[in-house]
């Protein structure tokens, strides 16, 4: 799942850390790194402790770790936010990628919840929906590049801090609710319809194999 609201804070606190340490220091790097560091190790401790898979542990330390150490390196505070701006781009392409060659992300995201990878695909309606759902996805990682590269370019270190939290874990929690409205309702009708006996007796399902083995 994506963590509830303990995942909220546990993806925002290094960065909340980061950005208040660096405006009351008045503007001081170094404390503002390590404060994030702290507050990143703090947060895979507490995902230990619940009892979360150690591979989400170490992927959230080793993305704030790269932020500051890129910041580090290069002494300026608004490259503490370069990764997840590259990271967005890069998701927004692969989103955008799978919608125009046909093949939605959303659409195997949502057939490998239900147990099901692929039947949706031979449903229009499942497909259009997989599609916009996409594209919804595709956009907000894309309006995230947006608004953050030219704070970045600024060096506007404050409002990149706010805006990667506004438009972090809300914004993501908005996309995947109407993604999940526009994929319900056809994976429920594809579900049905694969169930449906068919005149010899066998579920629609097993008919589409037997057709494919043939």
């Amino acid at each position: 799942g994506i963590g509830g609201s303990r995942g909220l804070i546990d993806s925002s606190l290094p960065t909340a850390i980061f950005l208040v340490v660096y405006l009351v220091t008045g503007s001081q790097l170094m404390p503002a790194v390590w404060a994030a560091v702290a507050g990143g190790l703090l947060v895979a401790v507490l995902r230990k402790i619940r009892g979360e898979p150690l591979q989400q542990v170490f992927a959230g330390l080793i993305g704030v770790g790269i932020a500051a150490f890129l910041a580090a390196r290069t002494g300026k505070a608004e490259d503490f936010f370069l990764p997840g701006i590259l990271i967005n781009l890069a998701y927004a392409a692969g989103f955008a990628v799978s919608a125009l060659i046909r093949r939605p992300l959303v659409g195997y995201a949502a057939g490998a919840v239900s147990g099901d990878l692929t039947s949706w695909y031979r449903d229009p309606a499942a497909r259009r929906a997989a599609t916009l759902a996409t594209w919804l996805w595709a956009g907000m990682f894309t309006f995230r590049v947006m608004v953050q590269v030219p704070l970045y370019f600024a060096g506007a270190v404050g409002a990149l801090g706010i805006t990667k939290i506004v438009l972090g874990w809300p914004l993501f929690l908005l996309v995947a609710y109407l993604s999940y409205r526009l994929m319900a309702p056809v994976l429920r009708t594809v579900a049905e319809a694969s169930d449906e006996p068919t005149p010899d007796g066998a579920s629609g399902s097993g008919q589409i194999a037997a057709e494919s083995d043939g």
